[in-house]
């Protein structure tokens, strides 16, 4: 049975949709050692452009006939994705993308197994909350995107209502290069904490232009930039102490958590960081939805999978009626070039550590 996954193999999630991948192959390779049914996977590059995945998501679907579709990395391309599996009444499991507004739009194959937006705001403000002394003043900077604006908004409503001032919140255009004005109005409103969603690339060219220009709250959140290895690799000692939140953990105490970094470490030569596990647990709902339908049935496979309730490596899984998940929100930061667990507190490995001033940084 062919499962279809189209994926920003190049482009602007490529260093995100890396993880994702490598998640799925280690997946695939354990379970169908077990599985009653063989499901193979046939990836394509849709080069992080929601013009081609829609595209290539068709292509799949005629020509290769798959019983479901696997999604890559980035809120745009799975919701151009996701309604196209769902025209065509065919599952659509994603991973790798908090957007709700998808799921609000009346989409039954639509299935995520992934934190979403609200609970990402939610969880943010619980582990501020958490800090002596409490850091009082918020920076918001979101790309001017429909995530962009669902985050802007749920920080907006949160940030007041759980006691913190927003000193500054600026927009800005996917792929711009110059952040300077938005960083300033944060530094003028002397925010000590920065919560932002950028592209890996347009994280990385904005905290650079932060250190350039002395901005340096003490809680730094750069969710989904900050998700991958590239992360480190690019910005060294510069990229430590910032917050992401990508869904998973290898600090996590799952069962099997500890059997994919083995795995990882061995086929690919590197750490399973962020997104691999929760790749990982995708597959796990999906061959099990799969073997208890028995057969190949889009229809019977969208009921299974509504049905499900299980463990994971990501954790516990049930699905809610509009495609969301009941999962476990994860926080990870930064520290010494390797992410850490911070949040929930019943799986941490470490607590949050505050950012000292750039010019106090060794």
């Amino acid at each position: 049975m062919k499962i279809g996954a189209v994926m920003g193999l190049t482009g602007r999630y490529a260093s995100l949709t890396e993880q994702v991948k490598n998640g799925y192959e280690l997946a695939f390779a354990d379970l169908n050692k077990t599985s009653k049914l063989q499901l193979e996977l046939k990836m394509l590059d849709d080069e992080s452009d929601a013009t081609k995945t829609v595209q290539r998501v068709e292509s799949l679907y005629s020509s290769d006939n798959v019983l479901a579709f696997l999604g890559g990395a980035g809120s745009d391309l799975h919701a151009a994705a996701a309604a196209v599996a769902d025209k065509n009444k065919t599952p659509y499991i994603g991973i790798a993308f908090a957007l709700l507004s998808v799921h609000q739009k009346g989409l039954k194959y639509l299935f995520s197994p992934f934190p979403k937006s609200p609970s990402l705001s939610k969880n943010i403000f619980d582990i501020l909350d958490g800090v002596t002394p409490k850091p009082t003043k918020v920076a918001i900077f979101t790309e001017k995107t429909e995530w962009g604006a669902e985050l802007n908004g749920l920080w907006k409503q949160d940030a007041p209502a759980r006691g913190y001032e927003i000193v500054a919140n600026e927009e800005y255009a996917p792929g711009s290069s110059d952040y300077s004005a938005l960083i300033l109005k944060g530094k003028s409103g002397n925010a000590d904490v920065m919560l932002s969603m950028p592209t890996p690339p347009d994280g990385m060219a904005m905290l650079k232009q932060m250190k350039e220009l002395d901005f340096g709250p003490k809680v730094l959140q750069f969710i989904r930039a900050s998700d991958s290895l590239i992360w480190s690799t690019n910005l060294g000692k510069d990229g430590d102490l910032v917050l992401n939140a990508p869904g998973w953990s290898p600090d996590l105490k799952f069962a099997g958590v500890a059997e994919i970094k083995t795995a990882h470490q061995a086929k690919y030569n590197k750490p399973a960081d962020a997104l691999v596990g929760a790749a990982y647990g995708a597959v796990q709902v999906l061959f099990d939805a799969v073997n208890r339908v028995g057969k190949a049935d889009r229809d019977g496979l969208r009921e299974a999978l509504a049905a499900t309730d299980m463990m994971t490596v990501s954790g516990p899984v049930k699905f809610n009626p509009d495609g969301t998940a009941q999962i476990t929100t994860v926080f990870n930061q930064w520290v010494g070039g390797k992410q850490v667990l911070i949040w929930p507190k019943d799986q941490a490995s470490a607590q949050l550590q505050l950012a000292k001033p750039w010019k106090e940084r060794a």
